[in-house]
């Protein structure tokens, strides 16, 4: 699909100067999509390349993260000022619309369940965060990051109240006491459900509280979708997916005759993706662990190994990978300027195919998909 040259999304918040955050908000669609792909074509090794796979303008981001300020008569749900105050933002026009629609109902509850707003200049309060995500199916799941439990017995009183008005597939309450740029603690404490069901293709991935995914979910669609077009391709007879999450990757790609795996160090991430596993009937083998002191040398090496690393990439892994007896590696990769210079370091492993899947549009931020085959 194209665009073409109009201004990419009308956003008053963005007109205002109230937010900022996407900064190319005032480049036509287009001219952003031209520039990611010449960025990355410059940054990495010469290959096929795919046409870029477009997002849609607005309406895609299936999670928001609202800093709660302000005060309880008058709450901000959005982001924080230089100076700590609270800026609102309900109705950003990137979110998906079940979270927009959501939005004036959790102000009513910062109020009605008296959930004074943390003021960070002044280190007192109580609701940091508000955190929210869409399933494609129009469910929600909310989390409440607070400073203490000491408003979880409001909270618990209004619960019913909450679920008659929202679409709320989980609710959960974690807490966060320290005054430091963390966005969540420790501790977590289910309040109702605590599974969103996030359908991608065919595969009913699960979410819990804790668990990644991808923020755009049309386009992570396409990305597993090329992704598993190309291990198809070359047809291993065994696949690893490292920083595996849910098992997207892993559950995509499952066939009759082809073993799959995934490891992840999040534990409930690991427990969802054997729920989902188990669902769908495959042979799929989830363990928690470190993804780089897997096994990739052994008797029970994979023929093929997906990695999705953090944006700080594969490290370590790299080497070994270089070493290990994989054929093939996808590697999907959220910073260009590591997966080159993981790259660099798997000469052996020669990038073949490339697309870019642009995840966060009106950002310079781009998601690239590589497909790695031994010399």
């Amino acid at each position: 699909m194209s665009v073409g040259e109009s201004v990419a999304l009308e956003c008053a918040y963005f007109d205002a100067w109230r937010c900022r955050s996407c900064t190319l908000l005032a480049t036509p669609y287009a001219r952003q999509l031209a520039a990611k792909q010449a960025d990355v074509e410059a940054r990495l090794p010469a290959l096929a390349w795919e046409p870029p796979f477009e997002s849609a303008a607005g309406g895609f981001r299936n999670k928001a993260k609202m800093a709660v300020a302000g005060s309880l008569e008058a709450p901000t749900l959005g982001i924080l000022a230089a100076d700590g105050t609270g800026i609102d933002l309900q109705a950003c026009p990137l979110h998906e619309q079940p979270i927009q629609d959501a939005m004036p109902v959790l102000e009513g509850l910062v109020r009605d369940a008296a959930l004074t707003p943390y003021d960070v200049p002044s280190r007192r309060g109580e609701l940091k965060h508000l955190l929210l995500t869409a399933s494609p199916g129009g469910e929600l799941a909310l989390r409440l990051v607070l400073r203490s439990s000491e408003a979880i017995p409001r909270i618990r009183k209004r619960l019913d109240a909450l679920l008659a008005a929202l679409p709320l597939a989980s609710v959960s309450i974690n807490l966060q006491p320290d005054h430091k740029a963390v966005l969540e603690g420790d501790d977590e404490l289910v309040l109702h459900g605590g599974t969103l069901r996030m359908r991608v293709n065919h595969v009913p991935l699960r979410l819990k509280p804790r668990s990644f995914f991808q923020t755009n979910t049309a386009v992570a669609a396409g990305l597993y979708r090329q992704a598993t077009a190309w291990i198809d391709e070359v047809d291993p007879a065994s696949a690893l997916d490292l920083y595996c999450g849910v098992g997207g990757f892993a559950l995509h790609a499952a066939r009759p005759g082809r073993r799959v795996a995934g490891v992840e160090v999040a534990a409930d991430a690991i427990d969802a993706a054997r729920e989902t596993a188990a669902e769908l009937g495959v042979d799929a083998a989830f363990s928690v662990g470190d993804a780089t002191a897997v096994d990739l040398e052994g008797a029970g090496a994979p023929e093929l190994v997906v990695v999705n690393p953090p944006r700080r990439g594969i490290g370590p892994l790299a080497e070994r990978l270089e070493a290990s007896a994989a054929r093939h590696v996808v590697y999907s990769s959220c910073n260009p300027v590591t997966l080159a210079k993981d790259l660099a370091a798997m000469p052996s492993l020669a990038p073949v195919r490339g697309r870019l899947f642009d995840m966060f549009p009106h950002t310079g931020h781009a998601e690239v998909l590589v497909l790695l085959e031994r010399r």
